[in-house]
């Protein structure tokens, strides 16, 4: 590592400067979003399962819950509870650059449809299969 242009000090050539904060594009950039994100999401109290620490789930008094899913910078809010949903919306906004794209209709190549009448979920991976079976041939 060199000193940038500008920044050279006479007879300190070969110190460095150290960050304060990871740049965009570092091997560890991901690593602190992440741990910024997981410091937010544990002074709102949410807790992180043992089993994926990319899901968070936070169960309310009144026996509601939001669980937060984390895939890379992309993220899946499930909740009984439209208000509280749009409140944590609102906080994530305040600390983190993001866009809400409604009601998620794909995630993680699965297609998502709803049937809100007969209270159903119904996940697909019909197009991922299409692909592999299509590659395979």
């Amino acid at each position: 590592m060199e000193q940038p242009e500008g920044f050279k000090v006479k007879g300190k050539e070969d110190l460095v400067c150290r960050l304060k904060k990871s740049l965009c594009g570092l091997n560890q950039a991901p690593r602190q979003w992440y741990k910024k994100f997981d410091s937010f999401m544990i002074e709102h109290r949410y807790r992180r399962t043992t089993s994926d620490h990319c899901v968070f789930v936070k169960r309310f008094d009144d026996g509601e819950f939001i669980i937060l899913l984390l895939y890379v910078d992309d993220m899946l809010i499930v909740g009984q509870n439209n208000d509280k949903i749009s409140k944590l919306k609102k906080e994530l906004s305040k600390s983190f650059a993001m866009k809400d794209l409604g009601p998620a209709k794909r995630i993680l190549d699965m297609s998502i449809s709803r049937d809100r009448k007969n209270r159903k979920l119904r996940l697909s991976q019909e197009s991922y299969i299409e692909k592999v079976r299509t590659k395979a041939v």
